[in-house]
């Protein structure tokens, strides 16, 4: 089977999100409008999309058991994943039964009253708060996010498209006012290399100072 990183379960549940979300879109579409021909077609993309989202819904929430079982996690991301599963079972618990009514209902050709609609907005409900919860896991806890490699040297530029670019180093930028100084050139350091290696004439030495002899008289 494909290694997908950290695991299938984020790749289920966006399907299980996009569907039910545009079931519930369809129904109530379908409820409010009482154009007869607009009204079938919009059933029809609803039932189909309830009816997929829950078999995606059982794919997902298999999957995420796994997940919940085989991710490296802390005790802050343990309890924040037990939330995420029990609002996940409660949703699972509702999605099922209700694909199962839809199914009898289009058998039976029974139209769509309120209670029907009613359970359709607790499990909208229910799917928000669910695709928070694992959200946060992410996003908060960064459960299943493989890190950044670290850097070799002490920072690197982003290039952008003006031309410009910022720096992610230790090193500070220079305020504003301050004197850059420049880097010698190859001539400076070639004439500072001549000079460092001629040699240098030893000062010349200068003559005692005049002492006058007491034994000789001074002539003036």
């Amino acid at each position: 089977m494909i290694e997908i990183i950290p695991n299938w379960h984020p790749i289920f549940v966006h399907f299980t999100v996009g569907l039910l979300s545009t079931s519930i879109g369809f129904f109530l579409l379908a409820y409010l409008v009482k154009n007869q021909h607009w009204r079938e077609q919009w059933l029809t993309v609803a039932y189909w999309n309830l009816w997929l989202g829950g078999g995606f819904a059982v794919i997902t929430g298999v999957a995420g058991w796994f997940a919940f079982n085989s991710v490296n996690h802390d005790t802050p991301s343990h309890e924040a994943m037990i939330e995420h599963r029990n609002w996940a079972l409660v949703t699972l618990g509702v999605v099922i039964p209700l694909a199962l009514w839809s199914w009898w209902k289009y058998r039976a050709g029974a139209k769509v009253n309120g209670l029907f609609l009613g359970l359709l907005l607790l499990t909208g409900g229910l799917l928000l708060s669910t695709a928070w919860h694992g959200a946060e896991l992410v996003y908060r806890y960064g459960l299943g996010v493989k890190s950044l490699p670290k850097a070799e040297g002490e920072g690197h530029g982003h290039a952008h498209a003006d031309g410009g670019g910022h720096d992610h180093g230790s090193d500070a930028a220079p305020a504003p006012n301050a004197t850059m100084v420049e880097p010698p050139s190859h001539d400076d350091e070639h004439a500072h290399d001549e000079q460092q290696a001629e040699p240098h004439d030893p000062p010349a030495k200068k003559p005692p100072p005049h002492v006058d002899d007491p034994a000789k008289p001074h002539t003036h």
